[in-house]
């Protein structure tokens, strides 16, 4: 499971351009990138830009868009980017097996929003009972969270076909199964079909990674600590607000990204929510962007079973603690 193509590694020979000294000023500039189109699943940042709590900070923070044809990653490891999603922990384990010195600093989502979508009927309605069965997937999937229901449900990889972000295949084919995301696609579907689909979400098959990772390098981590904390902090403050009332950050996402509707908002921002995927788990006591050497252990020892990693690689160098767990935010 190679991370990195024989183009990002000459986007490595390009890295620490981003990482020379900002001009003086009031406040540090941070390139951000998020791994999608702009949506209500990155909310807390749009919003921590719109109420100018990233300001207060310090920083001036611009939010890259991602999308199908942009590489978030290999634009960080080029130095495009200052920062950057890394959408779940396999990202962080292959920093460590391809010997890249970058590494999560968060993990704002303690529960991975990635879903299967079936239709309904079909006896799809399992993740077990997927096995054998077509599934239209991402490149980014085939290489992450694939490889769990693959060890664990025996699934393998003729059963992939390419997943092209397009919701007209699955429509057409009540057979068709599909990833997709737990705040999005379901909701697409309902508008443009009128029917319930049947969605499973990955973590509620025992998949225990972290989603939405910041990714950072050592050199960064290491000259500049305040800058990684302030933006650590300020983006868990953006979250609390925009769970707590989105209309600002949902402002800002619809400028980003005019194909968004209000509706689509609203059910993202609902299904964050309703499914604890910011607040649950350790960060209830934690605080948002809270990681444990525990979860990251029994990720890596679930991996190392299931023979994706080699059990002798130091896992812990994939991530640090530096800037969380410091109960930023956390309503009393």
């Amino acid at each position: 499971m190679k991370l990195l193509r024989a183009g990002l590694v000459a986007a490595f020979a390009l890295a620490g351009v981003a990482l020379s000294d900002r001009p003086a000023g009031a406040q540090d500039r941070i390139s951000f990138g998020v791994d999608w189109v702009a949506q209500a699943e990155y909310g807390g940042y749009y919003q921590a830009v719109a109420t100018g709590i990233y300001k207060k900070h310090g920083l001036d923070v611009t939010v890259r868009q991602g999308g199908p044809n942009v590489n978030q990653t290999q634009l960080l490891l080029a130095g495009r980017l200052d920062m950057a999603i890394s959408s779940n922990s396999f990202t962080a384990l292959n920093f460590v097996k391809e010997n890249i010195p970058f590494r999560a600093v968060a993990s704002m989502w303690q529960k991975d929003a990635a879903v299967l979508i079936a239709h309904p009927g079909q006896g799809n309605d399992n993740l077990a009972a997927l096995k054998g069965k077509p599934i239209m997937i991402g490149a980014d999937t085939r290489v992450g969270w694939w490889n769990f229901l693959r060890a664990k449900f025996g699934y393998s990889d003729s059963q992939i076909r390419p997943y092209n972000f397009n919701l007209q295949p699955f429509l057409a084919d009540k057979r068709a199964i599909q990833q997709g995301l737990l705040g999005s696609e379901p909701f697409s579907i309902r508008q443009e079909a009128g029917f319930e689909p049947v969605v499973m979400l990955i973590a509620d098959a025992g998949f225990n990674g972290y989603a939405q990772l910041f990714a950072a390098s050592d050199k960064m981590i290491r000259e500049k600590p305040d800058l990684v904390q302030r933006f650590v902090d300020a983006s868990i403050e953006g979250w609390y607000s925009y769970l707590k009332d989105p209309a600002p950050g949902n402002a800002l996402i619809k400028k980003d990204n005019p194909e968004m509707t209000d509706a689509l908002l609203a059910y993202g921002h609902s299904s964050l929510k309703k499914h604890g995927v910011l607040d649950s788990g350790d960060a209830a006591t934690l605080g948002i962007g809270a990681m444990t050497d525990a979860r990251w252990k029994a990720f890596f020892d679930q991996m190392v079973e299931q023979n994706l990693y080699p059990k002798d690689i130091d896992y812990k160098r994939g991530y640090t603690l530096q800037f969380v767990n410091k109960k930023v935010g956390l309503p009393n």
